[in-house]
């Protein structure tokens, strides 16, 4: 024991320390530190975490987009995304016979692949240009918040953006191949008209 404290006692005149421990000044600046790195990690944080949520929904809405089209072609019959009318999300729907009422009716698609899609947090759709389908193929009840894929692989053409008011992603569907692309950006970005089908 008392060789310990006179290791101590060599170890303080070596170092030149009048004194062992902190003082309250030390401890508060090093709390302010603490917290300042912190803020800063949590404030990094919080807009990734926002640009994952507006990704995540891009994503969605072009995967829904590639089902659409897909089940178009297989069941031949047309598939459509309808979009929400305040802005919080869309869903995939189409027609079918129904037994019970002995008519087509228009179901929303619920399966292992493809599901209603609600927005999180301030997510919405940004901007929506939707060039609708020829006067002889359209039907009444289609509006401007539906996006319609048909038997022969075409869609109406459409470009949205998609955003939060920070970040913002465009996805455009090509209207003679139904197909859709994703661009990180505003509406802007994409041309949106005719394409070169040759083209890679």
């Amino acid at each position: 024991m008392q060789k310990t404290r006179r290791d101590i006692k060599d170890l303080v005149r070596v170092c030149g320390c009048s004194r062992l421990g902190f003082t309250l000044v030390e401890l508060l600046v090093v709390v302010a530190i603490i917290a300042i790195v912190s803020g800063l990690g949590v404030g990094l944080y919080r807009g990734t975490y926002k640009r994952i949520l507006v990704e995540k929904a891009v994503r969605h809405f072009v995967l829904t987009a590639k089902y659409g089209r897909i089940m178009a072609i297989e069941k031949q019959r047309p598939y459509k995304i309808q979009l929400d009318e305040e802005n919080a999300g869309f869903h995939l729907a189409t027609t079918q016979w129904s037994e019970a009422t002995e008519q087509t009716e228009e179901v929303v698609v619920r399966d292992y692949f493809c599901k209603p899609v609600e927005f999180e947090g301030d997510i919405k759709f940004e901007d929506v240009q939707i060039i609708p389908i020829g006067a002889e193929t359209a039907t009444e009840d289609e509006d401007k918040q539906a996006i319609v894929f048909l038997p022969d692989g075409t869609a109406q053409a459409v470009v949205i953006q998609i955003g939060d008011g920070e970040t913002h992603y465009a996805v455009s569907i090509s209207a003679s191949t139904g197909k859709a692309k994703m661009y990180f950006g505003t509406v802007e970005n994409v041309k949106f008209g005719t394409i070169d089908l040759d083209a890679k």
